[in-house]
């Protein structure tokens, strides 16, 4: 069985094209518009990694991320932004992100955030 790698980004062509990649380099692979579809969804038990965007509507990123820690979920995140906003960044490696990814970010960036990931 694949590890589960779950995206949420509200770019669709994110959403489309992410989770292709992410099959083709071996693992199993969900996508979500919303944090908030993401927290009802019945992946929430089963993700091994998240990849988030910092900047959605609604729900942020870093809400997730603090959302899930308050619940005691420990999934690692790599986050994934098309800011260039270092103390976003910071932020989030501060609160226990595995990485914070500038779009667009090559495979071998990505597959480095989700080795460290699985660590």
């Amino acid at each position: 069985m694949h590890p589960l790698v779950t995206v949420v980004d509200d770019d669709e062509s994110v959403r489309e094209s992410l989770p292709d990649l992410l099959t083709e380099l071996g693992f199993s692979a969900r996508a979500f518009s919303s944090a908030e579809e993401f927290l009802t969804s019945d992946c929430l038990g089963t993700a091994k990694c998240l990849i988030l965007d910092i900047a959605m509507p609604g729900m942020s990123g870093l809400d997730l991320q603090r959302e899930l820690a308050l619940s005691g979920r420990h999934i690692p995140i790599v986050f994934i932004t098309a800011s260039r906003d270092e103390t976003i960044r910071a932020l989030a490696l501060k609160r226990g992100a595995v990485d914070c990814l500038f779009k667009p970010f090559s495979e071998t960036v990505l597959l480095a955030a989700l080795h460290a990931a699985f660590q």
